[in-house]
């Protein structure tokens, strides 16, 4: 639980957001007690939490059980669409999509993970099998190393030793040490990869995209399996499609931002539309 010593902290609020929280792959669903052996809350404090919740549309009960409704998305993708920036990177995410034949996502660093916030999926037989929301251990990918690259040395240590909320177990682990080397590589040629870091037969790249200040405000990436595409087809084939994406997301992002806020959704919905007339052209 949150730190509540603030005159203005509103406690219930947290509360309800950590039986929300207690609800992950493993504990899809659950009863009251599990969730108040899960979250440190009273059963009584529980199920008057579950019971708004429920009333409001974001839990649903069935014989004892609780579980999340599709609802709860929309507090993540609120974030997204305040951001704007996915609106920006879609179409052309889709593009770049579309000619490699690969899934390509974007992505924002919180603690040690890295928060998918857009993904243009390709069915593949083999994937890591990530969706918007979902949460990786950033060090052990290209998406992550290009955040932490822009991390400040002097705060790279505390960042990685910030707890983990994803429930994936990267194939390899990295300390801040062990990291460093890699970050100076990816601030010199401007863009990351992973070789099996993650998970085994899955190779990524990835580059910044950068606001107009020069600050990097999230990673763009598309990941491969070994069996399917070689190393060199990747960096010769894939890469330049990737930074030049990159750099078509940070032009179209530059130029929704300039504009008066009663213009902004209407520009983004815009590039949707022009996106879509050219597909269909």
């Amino acid at each position: 639980m949150a730190d509540s010593s603030k005159k203005d902290f509103v406690e219930a609020l947290a509360r309800g957001l950590e039986v929300i929280r207690s609800f992950d792959r493993i504990h899809v669903k659950q009863t009251i007690s599990q969730i108040s052996e899960r979250t440190l809350l009273a059963r009584p404090t529980v199920l008057r939490l579950l019971l708004t919740l429920e009333d409001l549309g974001y839990v649903r009960s069935q014989d004892n059980f609780y579980s999340l409704t599709p609802k709860v998305v929309d507090l993540g993708m609120a974030y997204v669409s305040s951001l704007g920036l996915y609106g920006a990177a879609k179409p052309h995410m889709e593009n770049l999509s579309k000619e490699v034949d690969q899934s390509v996502s974007l992505a924002e660093l919180d603690g040690s993970d890295i928060v998918y916030t857009g993904r243009v999926e390709v069915p593949k037989i083999i994937s890591v099998g990530v969706t918007v929301g979902a949460r990786l251990p950033s060090a052990s990918t290209a998406l992550g190393r290009v955040l932490l690259a822009a991390v400040p040395d002097s705060e790279l240590h505390d960042v990685l030793s910030t707890p983990s909320l994803s429930m994936y177990i990267p194939r390899t682990r990295f300390t801040a040490e062990q990291i460093r080397p890699r970050l100076e590589l990816v601030r010199d040629q401007g863009w990351a990869e992973s070789d099996e870091d993650l998970q085994y037969g899955v190779q990524a790249i990835a580059t910044p995209i950068r606001g107009e200040d020069g600050r990097v405000v999230a990673a763009i990436g598309l990941g491969t399996h070994t069996s399917e595409i070689g190393k060199e087809i990747v960096r010769e084939r894939y890469l330049p499609l990737l930074l030049e994406t990159a750099q078509l997301v940070e032009k179209d992002w530059e130029h929704c931002r300039k504009l008066p806020t009663s213009e902004f959704a209407l520009a983004l919905d815009g590039l949707q539309l022009l996106h879509l007339r050219r597909t269909n052209a």
